[in-house]
């Protein structure tokens, strides 16, 4: 079996998800953070490439705007970061629209893209989705994201709702989810996390379903 290629893509941990009406309510913040940072230096120690996301959504948002102290990185990830890390910043919820990050993956010659961050229900889920399409793996740390509530005209979910059932989704198709870790395992061990598929999660999800 070849040994991952992968990347570490840090995804919008910004002051703007730890207070106000986005703070990440499932895992906790606190929680979720601490693992973020433990990847950071799982990565580093095993020479993983690392790019660093912040969301910009101009000068005249209320959110995002990188004139307002919602945008800066959290303290423990801007002080962990180093000039090697590739910087970006994005207007779109996937990291690769309108960025360079597909071309700073190839240049690394990365085949799997390790997400951690927030949102799972916006931009983890937009990036790990888009990344079968440029021919890349992708892991989800499900303890090194975060959900919020949400609520809209279609109905209402609560973050521990939505992240676990993202979580589910995500490896049904799009990622393989794990733990950090057994993502630092799996570094150590130079090996793949295990992901699953379409037609396997609709059948056991049909058994499910009946035994209930």
């Amino acid at each position: 079996m070849t040994t991952p290629r992968r990347a570490l893509i840090l995804v919008d941990v910004q002051q703007e998800y730890f207070s106000g009406p986005l703070e990440i309510q499932y895992p906790a913040h606190a929680d979720s953070l601490s693992k973020i940072t433990a990847a950071i230096d799982v990565a580093t120690a095993a020479g993983i490439p690392i790019a660093v996301i912040q969301h910009n959504a101009g000068d005249d948002e209320p959110v995002f705007n990188p004139t307002m102290d919602g945008f800066a990185l959290h303290p423990d990830i801007a002080n962990r970061q180093r000039p090697e890390w590739k910087s970006v910043t994005k207007q779109f919820g996937t990291v690769f629209a309108g960025t360079d990050v597909l071309d700073w993956l190839r240049e690394h010659e990365v085949d799997t893209i390790t997400l951690v961050g927030y949102m799972t229900n916006n931009c983890i889920m937009a990036s790990a989705s888009e990344s079968e399409t440029h021919g890349l793996a992708a892991e989800v740390l499900s303890d090194a994201t975060g959900s919020i509530n949400i609520a809209n005209d279609a109905g209402f979910a609560d973050a521990k709702t939505v992240h676990t059932t993202l979580m589910a989704l995500l490896n049904s198709n799009f990622a393989a989810v794990a733990s950090t870790e057994s993502w630092t395992d799996a570094v150590a061990n130079g090996s793949t996390l295990a992901k699953g598929d379409l037609g396997s999660s609709a059948v056991v999800g049909a058994q499910r379903a009946a035994e209930r």
